[in-house]
This record gives structure tokens, sequence and C-alpha cells, in this order.
């Protein structure tokens, strides 16, 4: 299987249990490996039958700058359902990571892995 990468995408959005981290906007990173079968557009060169990592990019970042969430966990979900819900894209894995989320770490993350069969309209 062919893999597309969208690594380090910085977004904000309002994530976390405590008071504060509820009032202001945080960064978090976004790491998205789509697993595609790019072999008819590396045959035809034709964006039409290409898996259209832009698009997905743009709607995982608004997903992101207008959401609120609990847990790390379900902005991975949200993400990977975007993802998920693509022609052409068979599994997703997506890490997130909260830069500020431990003293003394440089981040804290959560990395899921998602084949098309689980997405959310499916269960």
């Amino acid at each position: 299987m062919d893999r597309i990468f969208i690594k380090d995408l910085l977004a904000r959005c309002i994530i976390g249990i405590n008071d504060d981290e509820r009032r202001e906007k945080q960064d978090v990173l976004i790491n998205v490996t789509l697993h595609v079968d790019s072999s008819k557009a590396g045959a035809s060169d034709r964006f039409e039958e290409a898996v259209d990592y832009r698009s997905i990019k743009k709607e995982i970042f608004s997903m992101v700058e207008g959401s609120s969430f609990f847990l790390v966990e379900k902005l991975a979900q949200e993400t990977a359902d975007i993802c998920l819900a693509k022609p052409g894209v068979e599994q997703v894995q997506v890490l997130v990571e909260k830069p500020s989320a431990l003293r003394f770490a440089r981040s804290v993350g959560v990395e899921i892995t998602r084949p098309a069969s689980e997405t959310a309209s499916s269960s």
C-alpha cells in the first residue's frame, strides 16, 4: 500500500479538561499518513485519479480551528473520520500532539490507526 504524508500541520483549538485549557486556544500538531493505492494516478498523471490531500488538509484545519474537545483522542478520531470519508483512502494513521500538555516534556500525543472499514458511519 502506498502512503501520502501530511506532516506537522499546526492548528489551534480549545482542548483539555482544565479550566485554563477551556478558555484559550492551544497549539496542536497533527501528522497524518494516508494509506492509498496511487498506482492509477502514478501511471496516468491525472489529478482525478489521485487522492486530493490538499482538500483533506483544508478540512482537517477547519475542523480543528473550530473545535472544542476535552480529549486529544477525540480530536484524533475526528481527524481520522475526515480522511476516511475521502475516496481512495483505505487506512489512516493520525498522530495528534499537544506541545504544552506536560511540564518538562516537549509534547504529549495520541496516535491512532483506522481502516476504512471502521469509519464512524459504519459503526
